[in-house]
């Protein structure tokens, strides 16, 4: 047996079982794509976004890369926001971490595995503007967590700044930028304060001290 046999299995199962429920699913989704959403969120395999929405295929636009970085150096990010917001016209992009993030825990903890040392540079910038909160918890778990939510709030920020949010904006597009949470232990996704529609609420968020909020709207996760 070959060993990438069992997801073909899985697949055709999957495939049999949509058809089942809606025989036009398959012939209709790949006719047209109009999603509402673009979600930007960490590449790690626990934080499947269509399951955790509850969307089908269709439903929601999907980019992924290690602790949910938006820089304007990225051209594979910048490149499906543009697709997303020109052509796709989605209403809301979701910019989502999750609590425990391993690309967040290693740049709290200076941890160094080689390329992608360069990468989380970009988080390290988020935890040097908050060094003196991050220390004000003695355990590395609650420093990470909230590093991952300061983090999601540093690329909500990031996102609207680029010229594809900003030129939306100019022309009069409906968009909005939301930064989100999601927790591993219970399955929820947690608000985090922030969502972006105009100039005006960037720059109201930029002059924001956020981790007053975050500590504010931290949700603990269940015993």
């Amino acid at each position: 047996m070959h060993p990438l046999d069992p997801l073909l299995k899985n697949n055709r199962n999957w495939a049999q079982k949509i058809h089942a429920q809606n025989p036009d699913f398959f012939p209709t989704l790949s006719r047209q794509q109009a999603p509402d959403y673009l979600w930007i969120g960490c590449s790690d395999s626990r934080v499947p976004a269509n399951e955790i929405c509850g969307l089908l295929p269709g439903e929601i636009f999907v980019h992924r890369n290690v602790a949910n970085i938006v820089v304007h150096s990225d051209l594979n990010c910048l490149s499906v926001m543009q697709y997303a917001v020109d052509v796709l016209k989605v209403k809301h992009i979701l910019v989502v971490g999750h609590y425990g993030c391993g690309g967040v825990r290693a740049a709290l903890g200076n941890q160094k595995f080689g390329l992608i040392d360069n990468w989380l540079r970009h988080v390290q910038d988020v935890k040097a503007k908050y060094t003196d909160h991050l220390a004000c918890f003695n355990d590395e778990s609650t420093q990470v967590d909230r590093l991952c939510e300061l983090n999601v709030i540093a690329q909500t920020i990031s996102a609207a700044q680029t010229t594809i949010v900003q030129n939306a904006w100019e022309r009069g597009q409906e968009l909005a930028i939301h930064g989100w949470v999601y927790g591993l232990k219970d399955g929820l996704v947690r608000h985090l304060g922030i969502s972006l529609t105009s100039p005006a609420e960037l720059a109201e968020a930029m002059a924001t001290r956020w981790e007053k909020k975050t500590v504010e709207l931290q949700i603990p996760d269940p015993a």
